[in-house]
């Protein structure tokens, strides 16, 4: 079965990851909506220490909107989440949704197209990090 997530170990620190990111998905087509420092959140409401780890909501329009037209509550899926955090060991992962396996569940057969272009985008973005 597919993965609901792809990722990549990359060789940078992680705030290089996070700028290299941004620039990769900008290349792509896509704006950041949303960010969220998980880190961050957890110490501030449940006094947790937690490793580096954020979300970033990203969203390609043209794409966004062939997607919501097709399938009106497909809005449940977006923006495409992508997560950039430094594990245990130190390194530094980058993983996007695999938008393949999260439509096919919608079970609209015209969401494909779109699907497969997220895919390609969002593939393209992780393999130039």
């Amino acid at each position: 079965t597919m993965s609901y997530y792809n990722s990549k170990i990359v060789n940078y620190t992680f705030e290089e990851a996070i700028s290299k990111l941004l620039e990769e998905l900008t290349k792509e087509g896509f704006g950041v909506l949303t960010q969220i420092d998980v880190q961050e959140t957890l110490k501030k409401k449940l006094n947790v220490d937690f490793r580096r780890y954020k979300i970033f909501g990203a969203c390609n329009p043209p794409l966004a909107y062939k997607a919501l037209s097709k399938e009106e509550n497909i809005g449940v899926l977006l923006p495409c989440n992508i997560i950039v955090q430094e594990k245990e060991s130190g390194e530094v992962q980058v993983s996007t949704v695999n938008p393949m396996e999260s439509m096919q569940a919608v079970g609209n057969r015209e969401l494909e197209e779109v699907a497969n272009e997220v895919s390609a985008k969002l593939k393209r973005v992780l393999e130039s990090l």
